[in-house]
């Protein structure tokens, strides 16, 4: 420069500074103007080394940065060609310890860029960087200065930034081409525009933001906040597209301390999440607009190869002759045509000569979707906790599509925040675990896999033709489901296509031999192993797609391990995702042998009463949808749970079972439970479960319709299969199967056992069973038998079994109600009032149906068998001589020959009701039915008055009811000999 403009350009004052910049400027405008670009060069260089100098003067310096702002303005767009000298020096000013070198040296970018224009987006990543800088600086001056610049920048990106081309394309910066940016002239658009590059990439740009996003200064993060909000106005950048470049770091500013800085960032994203559903919304449009063209396109390729080949079928296809021509290529080359023109038509739908927002862009969900599950580890702020659900949220709202592979990862991050202590991260993940629930709730359920046997049954008949045959033979509507999804296979010459089914449901296949060791009899390992395990584990999906959009055995250990959540919410909403998963996959999830069931069974001992009820609706659901062998392994696993865990049998025993009656069939889980106890070798157990059950079948509103049935012995052929079921395991307690009767109306049979209760040994739990009796009896389940103390005639043996009942008790508060009750009816003396009863008695049919269907001698030697193992078990226990029971059964035996012998204890009593030795049959026949005189019966004392009450009594009544005294017709007398002969066959032998 000349001498005296380059010796006032470092004056001390600026005014002389600022006067030989402007000579400074005319001299270089001068110089452009005759193209002496050497020397304009040349005096770059002497600025450059004025002001980047650090051993100069602060004078000096000043004076170089005033000096090259007035050479940029000087020449204009066309400093572009002479940056690359002067950028990086003049950047070093922005972190000079000088505050007013900051200062002159962003004033002179800024003169820089606004003369340069779209030419200083070249270096846009260096001045942003150091612009980063400036905007936490601590003088004031220098923050404005570096706020100007800011600004010109930002209006620079916003009005070139995404078409403005570089006019020295020799300055541009090598850098990485730009992937996934929308641009307006693709490369290899033209021969002309081939190679051409813009003079921002925001591909370049991206690593710096990632690199800076995580910095700490509120300052330098409202910088980048209000940067990312300008790059993003901008459409044809499409910043959504590098999102997940930057989006972890942003998610942090949402816990900055400075207010400004977390609502600018509340800002943004809630603009990103409303792009990212525009851009979803036309690309489903798009793809449907795609799809239904290629729908389109198939019908009218399908329709023309039709006309060709079949060209006779009507005259009217003959006017489509014209058609033809124009598809010829279609109808000759059938699908390579189409192929050649998805292309097409799919930029057809690109190219539409309008531009619409989000057409085109590619948004990498799957990674947003995986920082977005990174924010819930709980180690991150609750506000990004609830940002990353409301996120996820939206997500699933309109690109579940997406969000449905994910369901394995977004499980374990979801359900243990719906107990979160955070009122707004609960309630967005409640909302989360909804929108996925009902997603995957909404996904076409998978084909059922081939049933186990339909794949081995004809597989193993000696005459099957081929394993063809075995993949069909399926019955049922599973069967025609299968055969609709898959196609259908030629049926092998020499078969008849209509035996096959026969075939199958002739030739069912016996369970395959177990592979493994031995085990338990009622193991679960034994059911499992007889189950067929490898068809279970065999992948069977109608489509490839279905198959990997959503794991299911993937989702389901997930759900398992939520198990062990300490949060009860957290493990209701595990078993409602499995119960919702089984009811579209039973044959796909949930099997024995998959680890689950032990799970499930673990999960019955939950503190939590709402967990216990969804676990027992979950092992109902996928017992009724399994085989019986599953069914009874279930029981069998409960009442073995129960068994080492008495405190779980104590305390949800009831729950439990009545839970599961309300969600299967109850027959079924009494008669499973009665077939298994009866074998039960723990015979504590066994006692303790039947009390259990039987409370449970007397008490539970549940069992109101099982009850019924249990009623209905005399007209119901079922109910006494099921009555015989239930008493036989019932024997392991003497109070239960005594109930039992009761309920059933079996009082005759019910007078029988009581007679053996004497012989066994009265304990105290005895006692308590009885008393507990006495007061369900008070309750609303006994009305009917209340009311049919009213009727003696019909009921004579209900006196007996509650007066019996009232012998076995001591003088308690049971005692005296169940004696108030019999006074009341006793002192009634309905007998004098009541008319003689034309209709059979019920005791009569009852003992019909107990010699026609029901065995009841049988019943009481398998109650004295149990009972005597009981007995044994306990003297054991106790360590005394197991053999003084059988000697108790002598005594007792000999006290019924007393009883037995006519004027036995000064009173005549009917013959004895059992016989000491000798078979019962044999008796029976020995001693034919004849009639004769009864021995007239003296008058009974009342347990409830000592008085001789005659035959004025309530149970004299009854008495005379049964014996037929005061009757001495001959008709009566025979019925009577009849009865007495008939209890003498029904009557308890001794035990051999």
């Amino acid at each position: 420069m000349e001498t005296a403009i380059a010796k006032q350009l470092i004056d001390k004052i600026y005014e002389k500074r600022k006067a030989a910049a402007l000579d400074l400027e005319k001299q270089i405008r001068e110089c452009h103007q005759q193209g002496d670009q050497r020397r304009i060069s040349q005096i770059i260089d002497q600025l450059v080394e004025m002001f980047n100098n650090a051993a100069n003067p602060l004078h000096i310096r000043n004076g170089g940065l005033i000096g090259l702002a007035g050479t940029a303005i000087a020449l204009g767009v066309d400093v572009a060609p002479y940056m690359d000298k002067f950028v990086h020096p003049l950047l070093d000013c922005f972190v000079d310890p000088e505050n007013r070198i900051r200062y002159f040296s962003a004033e002179c970018l800024y003169n820089i860029a606004k003369v340069s224009k779209g030419e200083v987006l070249v270096y846009f990543n260096e001045i942003f960087d150091a612009l980063s800088k400036l905007a936490a600086d601590s003088e004031l001056s220098v923050k404005n200065g570096a706020e100007l610049l800011d600004r010109l920048l930002k209006d620079i990106v916003a009005e070139s930034a995404s078409v403005y081309i570089p006019l020295y394309p020799e300055t541009e910066r090598v850098r990485d081409e730009a992937q996934g940016v929308l641009v307006p002239y693709p490369d290899g658009a033209s021969g002309e525009q081939a190679g051409i590059r813009k003079a921002f990439s925001l591909a370049h740009f991206i690593p710096l933001l990632r690199d800076r996003i995580y910095v700490v200064s509120p300052f330098t993060r409202s910088y980048l906040v209000s940067w990312i909000n300008v790059l993003d106005s901008v459409p044809e950048l499409e910043l959504i597209s590098y999102l997940p470049e930057f989006l972890d770091g942003l998610l942090k500013y949402l816990s900055d301390p400075t207010e400004d800085v977390r609502v600018a960032t509340e800002t943004l994203l809630a603009d990103f999440v409303r792009e990212i559903r525009d851009i979803s919304v036309v690309r489903k449009r798009t793809e449907e607009k795609a799809r239904s063209h290629r729908d389109t396109s198939s019908v009218r390729r399908s329709e023309s190869g039709a006309d060709d080949r079949l060209p006779d079928i009507s005259l009217d296809h003959s006017e489509r002759a014209v058609f033809i021509a124009e598809n010829d290529d279609s109808s000759t080359y059938g699908d390579e045509s189409a192929v050649k023109e998805d292309p097409l038509t799919d930029s057809d739908y690109r190219v539409t000569g309008a531009w619409v927002p989000g057409q085109g862009v590619k948004i990498d969900y799957d990674t947003l979707v995986e920082i977005l599950i990174q924010q819930l580890d709980g180690e991150h702020d609750e506000i990004q906790q609830s940002t990353a659900l409301r996120w996820l949220a939206e997500f699933l709202t309109f690109t579940s599509d997406v969000m449905v592979p994910f369901t394995p990862r977004l499980i374990p991050a979801i359900l243990p925040n719906l107990a979160h202590h955070v009122p707004m991260i609960q309630s967005a993940a409640l909302q989360t675990n909804k929108l996925l629930h009902n997603v995957i709730q909404a996904l076409p359920s998978p084909a059922d896999p081939p049933s186990r046997s339909a794949t081995g049954s004809v597989a193993r008949l000696p005459g099957s033709p081929t394993p063809t045959t075995s993949r069909q033979s399926t019955t049922g509507k599973d069967s025609n489901r299968e055969r609709d999804v898959s196609s259908p296979e030629p049926v092998p010459d020499g078969l008849d296509p209509n035996l096959t089914p026969r075939l199958n449901n002739e030739m069912a296949p016996p369970p395959p031999p177990s592979t493994s060791g031995p085990s338990r009899p009622h193991s679960p390992l034994s059911f499992t192993s007889q189950t067929g395990q490898n068809s279970l584990n065999m992948p069977f999906t109608s489509s490839p797609e279905e198959a990997d959009l959503f794991d299911y055995q993937a989702t389901v250990n997930e759900l398992t391990i939520q198990f062990l959540s300490e949060f009860e919410e957290t493990r209701v909403a595990a078993l409602k995702w499995l119960i919702m998963l089984h009811q579209k996959a039973p044959k796909k999830i949930l099997a024995m042998d998959d680890g689950t069931f032990p799970a499930l069974l673990k999960t019955l001992s939950d503190s939590s009463e709402e967990v216990i009820k969804h676990d027992l609706q979950l092992l109902a659901q996928i017992s009724s949808s399994s085989e019986e062998n599953y069914f009874k392994a279930f029981m069998m696993n409960l009442l073995e749970l129960f068994s080492t865990d008495r405190r779980l049998l104590e305390t949800r025993g009831s729950l439990i079972i009545r839970q599961l009656c309300l969600n299967l069939n109850t027959e079924r889980i009494y008669r499973t439970f009665a077939e298994i106890l009866e074998k039960e070798d723990d015979l504590e157990f066994a006692s303790v479960i039947v009390q259990k059950l039987n409370i449970i079948l007397i008490t539970s509103p549940e069992l109101a319709d099982f009850r019924k049935r249990l009623k209905s012995l005399e007209t119901r052929q079922d109910g006494q299969a099921l009555f015989t079921t239930l008493y036989r395991s019932w024997c392991h307690n003497a109070v239960a199967v005594f109930s039992l009767c009761l309920l059933a109306q079996a009082y005759e049979h019910a007078s029988n056992l009581l007679s053996i209760f004497a012989d066994l040994e009265i304990t105290v739990p005895m006692l308590v069973q009885v008393d507990k009796l006495v007061q369900l009896i008070e309750s609303p389940v006994f009305t009917y038998l209340r009311l049919q103390l009213l009727e003696p005639e019909r009921y004579p043996y209900l006196f007996k079994c509650l007066y019996g009942l009232l012998m076995l008790l001591p003088q308690s508060s049971a005692f005296i109600s169940l004696r108030n009750r019999l006074s009341a009816v006793n002192s009634a003396g309905f007998l004098h009032i009541a008319p003689k009863s034309t209709t059979p008695s019920m005791a009569g049919t009852r003992s019909k149906l107990g010699r026609d269907d029901i065995k009841w001698q049988e019943l009481l030697l398998h109650f004295r068998s149990i009972q005597s193992k009981h007995e044994k078990a306990r003297r054991l226990a106790l360590g005394t001589d197991s053999a003084a029971f059988s000697s108790g059964l002598s005594d007792s035996e000999k006290s019924e020959e007393r009883t037995g012998r006519p004027g036995a204890g000064g009173g005549s009593r009917p013959g004895a009701r059992r016989r000491v030795t000798g078979d019962l049959q044999t008796t029976a026949a020995a001693n034919p039915v004849t009639p004769g005189p009864i021995p007239p019966r003296s008058g009974a004392l009342s347990p409830l008055n000592p008085r001789a009450r005659g035959q004025s009594g309530l149970l004299a009544n009854a008495v005379i009811a049964q014996t037929g005294v005061g009757t001495p017709s001959p008709t009566t007398l025979l019925a009577q000999q009849a009865q007495k002969q008939r209890r003498t066959t029904m009557g308890l032998g001794r035990k051999t």
